[in-house]
């Protein structure tokens, strides 16, 4: 027989894990039929979905908890698959290297996380920075610290002189010869270690930078900057161990390359032809925009000194094609991921990418669905993440209006759940 004490355990135990959030929905955007329903409840409990119901239920129990959405709008949280998430930008930003330890990033990133949170997006995919990135990843996952759920690359592989090259711009007497460990390759050999280190150091994915980069202190912003060689190898060498491949690229011949290796998302894609355009779609490859940073380093290209002179004349050629690049995008119906590369801009910001988008000829929906239901699959979470449906996971978000009337609504989101937790309300 049981003791009083053991039944009083059970009874307890009972009322604790039976515990149900109701949130009785004015709205809520099914991102898998790509309608809008009127008037359900969505039941949750403990981090996952567990009902959809038509109208407002009744809760069952006195300590249920009823959330009253009627004049909201709902859906599931946003997946940003671009974000760097250690740190931002600012006029200081290049002298920063040499000037912040590992702990002021952790603390800084840890603030960026919740505000990253904060602002709707409950899943993300940092794509580069010191490996702080790691650490913050598994702190969010225990708990100990609030934000998104965190796919990390830890650091970016590139190639000597190249986009992810950390010496850059440095005095020769600081550059020295930084190599694979450091994320810097200049062989397939180089490659394989390159990509081996980053899963010894934890990273859940692979980043290269297929092409120069616009921010970095180097002259080229176009080139390619791996052999065919070299990005095949990192794509083989990832795919054993279990990873993909995200390839910053702005030029078209390390596009071509790294979508002929087999990588998964394009980065930016500024130059983008028809070519490669069709070539990412024989290859299934998707285009993660980031249509945000470009907004944002233009503007910002105006003050002087904001960023280094080098640097200039690279936003300028960039800016002067994206437009007619994201036409030919929409156009020729190139696959797309959401993706901001908050970091670039400051963090908080990220849902200005689906206005940006609407801008740029994709219907509020599909801009919708590319954050939720399309990256989830990207994640390979699609029976978990990206759509509000019993035994998926409880990342939830709200608005005040309707975003498929009114997309910058996006920006405000009032209110936040991540896993069954009420983070915003």
């Amino acid at each position: 027989m049981k003791t009083l004490l053991q039944i009083a355990i059970l009874i307890f135990s009972v009322s604790i894990f039976s515990q149900n959030t109701y949130l009785h929905c004015g709205k809520i955007i099914d991102t898998k039929s790509g309608k809008v329903l009127t008037e359900k409840t969505i039941v949750v409990s403990g981090k996952k979905i567990t009902a959809i119901r038509d109208g407002y239920m009744s809760t069952k129990r006195a300590d249920d908890v009823v959330i009253d959405l009627k004049d909201k709008t709902v859906m599931p949280g946003f997946i940003d698959m671009h974000v760097h998430i250690e740190g931002e930008t600012s006029p200081t930003r290049y002298l920063e290297r040499f000037t912040k330890n590992n702990a002021d990033v952790a603390f800084t990133s840890a603030e960026i996380a919740n505000r990253t949170l904060m602002a709707g997006f409950t899943t993300v995919r940092d794509l580069g920075g010191s490996g702080v990135n790691v650490a913050l990843r598994d702190a969010i996952a225990k708990g100990k610290v609030s934000g998104p759920r965190i796919f990390t690359a830890e650091k970016a592989i590139g190639t000597t002189g190249g986009h992810a090259d950390p010496t850059n711009g440095m005095r020769k007497d600081l550059m020295g010869d930084p190599g694979p460990t450091e994320g810097v390759i200049n062989s397939p050999e180089d490659a394989r270690k390159a990509v081996r280190q980053r899963y010894k150091n934890g990273a859940d994915l692979i980043k290269i930078t297929a092409t120069g980069g616009v921010l970095s202190v180097a002259k080229n912003g176009q080139n390619a900057q791996f052999t065919q060689e070299e990005v095949n190898e990192i794509v083989k060498t990832a795919k054993e161990y279990g990873m993909v491949v995200a390839a910053h690229a702005h030029g078209k011949e390390g596009m071509k390359r790294a979508v002929i290796a087999g990588v998964q998302t394009i980065e930016h894609g500024s130059f983008m032809d028809k070519e490669v355009a069709t070539l990412m779609k024989q290859n299934n490859t998707y285009l993660v925009p980031t249509i945000s940073a470009g907004r944002y380093v233009e503007e910002k290209a105006k003050i002087p000194n904001y960023y280094p002179p080098v640097i200039l004349p690279k936003i300028t050629s960039t800016m002067e094609v994206l437009d007619d690049t994201f036409k030919m995008v929409v156009n020729e119906n190139v696959p797309i991921a959401f993706g901001t590369d908050a970091g670039v801009f400051p963090h908080g910001e990220n849902a200005k990418e689906f206005r940006y988008m609407v801008e740029a000829g994709w219907t509020p929906m599909f801009s919708i669905q590319s954050a939720t239901l399309t990256n989830a699959k990207l994640l390979d979470m699609e029976a978990e993440l990206g759509q509000l449906k019993p035994n998926f996971i409880a990342d939830i978000v709200a608005t005040n209006d309707d975003p498929t009337e009114d997309i910058k609504t996006l920006e405000n989101v009032v209110f936040v759940m991540k896993e069954g937790k009420i983070y915003k309300q």
